[in-house]
């Protein structure tokens, strides 16, 4: 798995526990799912995020992108 398909993997899995949870006990679960949009939405702009750095500190590998010409 590479580092780029684990963020993914993270994030729709925090989102998905985030939103069973604010059905099943609390609204204010979803405060869960707004902190993990605004992570996103940083990490778009800044180019870091901090998940990042731990799928890489967990040996993940980068995704190398080919390009043709």
């Amino acid at each position: 798995m590479t580092i780029e398909r684990g963020l993914r993997a993270v994030a729709g899995f925090v989102v998905t526990a985030s939103v069973t949870l604010a059905v099943m006990h609390s609204p204010w679960w979803l405060a869960l799912t707004g902190f993990a949009g605004l992570n996103l939405l940083q990490s778009a702009f800044t180019n870091w995020c901090p998940v990042v750095w731990i799928l890489q500190r967990a040996g993940l590998r980068p995704c190398t992108a080919s390009v043709s010409t």
